[in-house]
């Protein structure tokens, strides 16, 4: 066997090919709509062989960049060792992108080609004239729609893209300090910007969690999160990469099918982040919630307010993190450290707690959080051609979260509000939490996320709390019945200001509710917005 150093993504998966072959270490699971996407290692490194070859036969040369526009789809994870194979950069975008944002993204990013799901090439030939550097398109058939690429103009089907014959490419990564990818950040605040993830990065990181969550040889990682998102790609993919497990993905997110779908595969853990605890919390509760396989949940962002009754209601223990595509890691181990803590700092990391001028804050108050490495080397990120963005981002050699986070007596950190964006209501900060904790136990509650927006009164500082519901398929939500929930559960600055009634929370491919978005609903139609009578 070849000793190849296993901090280049192309190096691990010819390792594995080496020595467990037949393993099937992904499985993109149908939704009974589809048959399953298997991957082996065997089969990822020949697709990986034959797409690096189409890709070089595209025109790229090593460093060149090219966007993935799909959902989770196997092909996608193909295109990620074909990258590395052939030395060329991948650029996850979600594939509900459409529009300016879309065209920034690929623009931005100097994608010289695109592999795209039939399901996105409306909106990528909408912008396909304003990108100068997009040289060509390969259309992924998903059976989703009737349209395939073919019924394209300009478009290459996948295919046809890929040879029959399986060639034998050299790894042409040879730094494990060399981009992997250009993964952006969701862009909830302004333009999104491109953070160069490197081979090491992505490799290393993905072998350290392995470790710190506390996967066993035998344990099965699930995970409905996009592979656009660093969550699922290390997290879940990576670490089935590093430690030969048999992962399963789904293609979007179905919190309805989350526990069915861990039973019919004998999944053992799966990734959750921020809302989508919520959400999954605020399912009817049935008879069999406790009859699964599932050993633990990786959490980051589960509230302090259903933690417990989540554990117990699911018999599952929690595995709470904090972390950045940036950079970043604290983790609080199953059944280790107070319900609400996202744990410690992992041993390669050191930390601080800053007020507004840079000093460190006392035990037990707020302050933005800082991580430089334990060796006391400067932490460095990249934005791809935002010099400015990445010397702030790492200021003096730490880099700055931009989260509020407090620290207890025994050194365990809890997230308070991300800087900026706490809910200030009547002078008191309102824990989010225990307000969605009251409202998605509420009948015919289906989804829920609370947010601020400025105060009526002007006062500064101030925010009004609004809550954005979501009613289950086929419910005539009585908003006041919410209200007056809140009322005999909750104190008084606790009770939202707004019920604002939608079909649907605005996410991010990380599941991340998009505030912007649901202030420009509740600005433009009035109607679906209810005050406390």
């Amino acid at each position: 066997m070849s000793a190849r150093a296993e901090n280049i993504l192309a190096n691990l998966i010819a390792n594995r090919f080496e020595t467990m072959p037949d393993l099937p270490v992904l499985t993109i699971e149908g939704a009974g709509a589809r048959p399953d996407e298997v991957r082996t290692y065997r089969q990822l490194w020949q697709n990986g062989q034959r797409l690096a070859q189409a890709l070089l036969k595209q025109g790229l040369q090593p460093g060149d960049h090219f966007a993935l526009l799909m959902a989770n789809h196997a092909e996608f994870v193909d295109a990620m060792v074909a990258a590395s194979i052939c030395g060329t950069v991948f650029v996850p975008i979600d594939p509900r992108t459409k529009g300016d944002k879309l065209a920034f993204m690929l623009e931005n990013g100097r994608c010289k080609g695109v592999i795209a799901a039939d399901y996105a090439l409306d909106n990528l030939t909408a912008v396909r004239g304003q990108l100068s550097d997009l040289a060509w398109v390969i259309g992924l058939r998903s059976n989703e729609q009737a349209k395939t690429a073919a019924d394209y103009r300009g478009v290459l089907p996948y295919e046809v893209a890929l040879s029959d014959e399986i060639p034998n490419l050299d790894i042409a990564t040879r730094n494990p300090e060399s981009a992997m990818q250009l993964i952006f950040t969701s862009g909830t605040t302004g333009d999104p910007k491109g953070i160069i993830l490197t081979h090491r990065r992505y490799c290393d990181t993905a072998a350290v969690v392995l470790k710190l969550f506390g996967y066993a040889k035998d344990d099965r990682p699930y995970s409905g999160l996009s592979l656009t998102h660093a969550n699922a790609q290390v997290i879940t993919l990576g670490a089935s990469f590093a430690g030969g497990l048999r992962g399963v993905l789904s293609r979007r997110f179905t919190k309805s099918r989350l526990w069915d779908i861990t039973r019919a595969y004998g999944c053992t853990t799966f990734t959750l982040l921020g809302g989508m605890t919520t959400a999954i919390y605020s399912e009817p509760r049935k008879e069999n919630d406790a009859d699964n396989p599932v050993r633990f949940v990786i959490s980051a962002g589960m509230p302090a307010a259903i933690w417990e009754d989540f554990e117990r209601r699911f018999n599952v223990q929690i595995v709470e993190f904090y972390g950045a595509a940036e950079g970043g890691l604290t983790v609080k181990p199953m059944g280790v450290g107070p319900i609400g803590s996202i744990g410690k700092a992992v041993p390669t990391l050191k930390y601080r707690i800053v007020d507004e001028a840079g000093n460190d804050c006392p035990v037990g108050t707020g302050g933005e959080l800082l991580f430089r490495h334990a060796d006391g080397s400067p932490f460095k990120v990249e934005y791809f051609g935002n010099a400015e963005a990445s010397a702030k981002k790492c200021a003096d050699g730490w880099l700055c979260m931009g989260d509020i986070v407090r620290q207890d007596e025994n050194g365990w950190l809890f997230f308070e509000f991300r800087k900026g964006g706490g809910i200030r209501h009547n002078g008191d900060f309102v824990n989010v939490a225990f307000v969605e904790k009251v409202i998605a136990e509420c009948p015919g509650v289906d989804d829920v996320y609370v947010y601020g927006i400025p105060a009526a009164s002007g006062a500064p500082g101030e925010k009004d709390v609004v809550a954005a519901v979501v009613p289950k398929h086929g419910t005539a939500l009585d908003p006041q019945s919410i209200f007056r929930a809140c009322r005999k559960k909750l104190e008084p600055n606790f009770v939202p200001s707004y019920i604002q009634v939608l079909d649907q929370i605005p996410k991010t491919a990380s599941e991340k509710p998009q505030d912007r978005f649901l202030i420009e609903a509740f600005q433009s139609d009035k109607t679906r917005v209810y005050v406390e009578s």
